[in-house]
């Protein structure tokens, strides 16, 4: 996509693999500087190395930094931007992509897994947007992209109540937090994929069942594959999608209409 972001700064959580990786790296094509954020801190130093040692928007070089961090501690993200201000003076897009998906029934599903699924998934970009926009307000605005799922609209699935209660939390967030943030020149919005081409799915697409019954549901017929997702991020990040907020845009072959 022609979309230009030089002199953005982005930070995107969870961009060690998958999705994450994949939006991180579009950004960087499209000449911002991404701080690369994971809970693995191996994962997030190689994506760093990855995007800087790619070219940016018009042949200039891509600027990245590694920030390991858990999404769901208040002081670690407190630190992580502390760090991103320290490197780069400023905050222009956030994207909060870091997930996790237990697959247990609601009879079986432990406490502990069903606490971390909501700590990751929706206090995570809870503590990310409030410690972001507390920056972005004093710069003059800025742009907070959650990536939700159609899990979270009328797509449940089966063994997932953890999964899809932080999901549907994490649009009626964006949805408040762009109500909120308005005055302040802020855009809030969810990207909500399908079934994503990714290792979080990859142990699903080996059952040939489920693999039968998803492509049925899905009128373009195919997953979807992490780039599907980073061209809507990209638009939903630059000036093309100024007045847009407030929204959950489902990204899924056309699984789910509404």
């Amino acid at each position: 996509m022609n979309i230009d972001l030089t002199g953005k700064i982005a930070l995107v959580t969870g961009a060690g693999h998958g999705i994450g990786k994949a939006i991180a790296m579009g950004l960087a094509l499209s000449g911002a500087t991404v701080a690369i954020n994971d809970i693995n801190p191996d994962a997030c130093e190689r994506v760093a190395a990855e995007v800087q040692s790619m070219g940016g928007h018009a042949s200039l070089p891509a600027g990245a930094a590694a920030f390991h961090a858990d999404v769901s501690n208040k002081h670690a993200v407190q630190a992580m931007l502390e760090g991103v201000l320290d490197k780069w003076g400023r905050l222009d897009l956030l994207i909060n992509n870091a997930g996790v998906e237990p697959h247990a029934s609601l009879l079986t599903l432990d406490e502990w897994d069903w606490r971390r699924t909501i700590d990751v998934n929706l206090t995570g970009p809870f503590l990310c947007s409030q410690s972001a926009a507390r920056v972005m307000k004093d710069t003059g605005g800025g742009v907070i992209v959650n990536i939700a799922s159609i899990a979270g609209r009328a797509a449940g699935l089966r063994d997932r109540s953890a999964y899809v209660a932080s999901k549907t939390g994490l649009i009626g967030l964006t949805k408040e937090s762009a109500r909120e943030l308005a005055v302040y020149n802020i855009r809030v919005n969810a990207v909500c994929p399908g079934v994503i081409v990714t290792e979080m799915t990859a142990h699903l697409r080996q059952n040939e069942a489920q693999m039968r019954k998803w492509l049925d549901d899905i009128p373009q017929g195919r997953l979807g594959e992490p780039d599907d997702v980073v061209g809507l991020v990209l638009f939903l990040c630059s000036d093309a999608a100024a007045y847009i907020t407030g929204q959950a845009i489902n990204v899924d072959g056309g699984k789910v209409m509404m």
